[in-house]
């Protein structure tokens, strides 16, 4: 069987691992292809940090990451706070999606808080179809099949709120999750651009204790993805083991790609379970 061929892309680098860590460490550990693409290099994204020491800070943190999740990454160099949906960058994010020839392509959806994040949703969800077209890009071969293009899961109401097509039980790879994000220090750690420096610890144990409790808020973040799309879980997973899944990961499938039946998702998400037959 070919390895099923992934790609993630978020707005910075911690997005991707955010969004789809758990379900991308799913596939790697079985020997599938997941890339995450960072559509900025994240030189803003600091306290008291920016420009290119941020930015080469944020790419070796990345790739520490992407080592404990099993993926590949790779960062573009654009400004943090400047993405634009330009043609300049649809043609790049096309031709990253047929270099990988991904048969799944996971993104933002284009409603957010942050403008980078938007329009890297908008950038992902322009490349749908677009793959396909012989004469756009015509240096790199059209992919012969529109992938399955996800949406991950957010909070926004406005215009539509997220619709879970696809939730993924994530409670055997949740620790690595949680390493890959503890190991991004700038954002999770250190609080990122919003953070008051006079709050931070002022000693090893201070920043031992902080390390734990970062922690431990993910972990109830993704248990609260889990409770929130409860009956999803049910309907995968069956009742029993539905009941009992403690984290997720959720993705709703984006009407511009390929919409894949449930043998098609059951295929493409090998981890799954395959549904009982009737009778059996």
């Amino acid at each position: 069987m070919e390895p099923i061929r992934v790609v993630v892309f978020g707005a910075h680098p911690d997005d991707c691992e955010y969004m789809a860590g758990g379900t991308a460490a799913l596939w790697s550990s079985r020997g599938h292809k997941v890339r995450f693409v960072s559509c900025t290099n994240g030189d803003v994204g600091h306290h008291t940090q920016s420009g290119g020491a941020l930015a080469r800070r944020r790419r070796s943190e990345a790739e520490k990451a992407a080592r404990i999740l099993g993926v590949q990454t790779l960062i573009l160099d654009n400004h943090d706070g400047e993405l634009l949906p330009t043609l300049e960058n649809r043609r790049a994010v096309v031709r990253l999606i047929r270099e990988w020839k991904a048969d799944v392509v996971i993104g933002h959806r284009p409603n957010d808080y942050h403008p980078d994040h938007r329009y890297a949703g908008v950038l992902v969800q322009d490349a749908a179809y677009m793959v396909t077209v012989p004469f756009f890009c015509p240096d790199l071969p059209p992919l012969p099949r529109n992938p399955v293009f996800l949406y991950a899961e957010d909070p926004f109401l406005r215009p539509v709120p997220f619709r879970a097509d696809l939730v993924v039980a994530i409670d055997a790879v949740v620790e690595r999750k949680l390493d890959a994000l503890d190991a991004m220090e700038s954002q999770f750690l250190e609080g990122g651009c919003g953070t008051d420096p006079g709050s931070l610890p002022k000693d090893p144990a201070g920043w031992e204790a902080r390390r734990r409790k970062v922690r431990e808020e993910f972990r109830a973040h993704f248990a609260g993805r889990a409770d929130r799309f409860r009956r999803e879980l049910v309907k995968t997973y069956g009742a029993g083991r539905g009941r009992a899944v403690r984290y997720a990961e959720a993705f709703e499938i984006c009407e511009y790609g390929r919409r894949p039946d449930e043998a098609e998702l059951r295929r493409l998400f090998p981890f799954l379970p395959r549904p009982r037959r009737r009778g059996a």
